[in-house]
């Protein structure tokens, strides 16, 4: 019997170096995440409130090309499909046939910037009203703190009454 327990335990003796690698390489990708997670937090969060960005005359077409895609090829699940079948149409279009999605993607686009340039005058607004209410604190503050100083005066003068 010991020598079936010899043998056994240089099976696991052997097998060890092996599994300690594979937790090795496991251990490897959770630091390059925290390294990840780090980067991430030094980014500003997002404005939920902020315009999407318009589409570009491709994405246009794109949208009503799925839709005919869908229609002629109901058994094709994959997005990557579609959107190859997309870029070969695309890529096969004329600038005469492409003219009509470049002015959608242009009208778009014109009604993005009006939307950015009011949602910058919102920002601003609101960036003033902050400094505004910074200063009125401030403003608050050294008025308590001169309140504060003018008990402190007292004080200093109940100090030069025992000098």
């Amino acid at each position: 019997m010991k020598g079936a327990k010899g043998k056994g335990a240089a099976k696991r003796d052997t097998l060890k170096p092996v599994d300690d690698k594979k937790v090795g390489k496991r251990k490897a990708p959770p630091a390059k995440a925290v390294g990840k997670s780090k980067a991430k937090t030094g980014k500003a969060a997002k404005d939920p409130n902020k315009p999407k960005r318009p589409p570009s005359a491709f994405f246009v077409f794109l949208e009503e090309f799925r839709k005919t895609f869908k229609k002629e090829n109901p058994d094709v699940k994959a997005v990557s499909a579609v959107g190859k079948a997309g870029g070969e149409k695309w890529k096969s279009l004329t600038a005469a046939e492409k003219a009509p999605y470049e002015a959608k993607a242009a009208k778009r686009k014109i009604d993005y910037e009006k939307l950015m340039t009011a949602y910058n005058k919102k920002q601003d607004s609101i960036a003033d009203d902050d400094e505004e209410s910074e200063k009125s604190k401030s403003e608050v503050d050294e008025e308590s703190g001169q309140e504060g100083g003018d008990d402190d005066g007292d004080d200093e003068d109940d100090d030069e009454d025992d000098d």
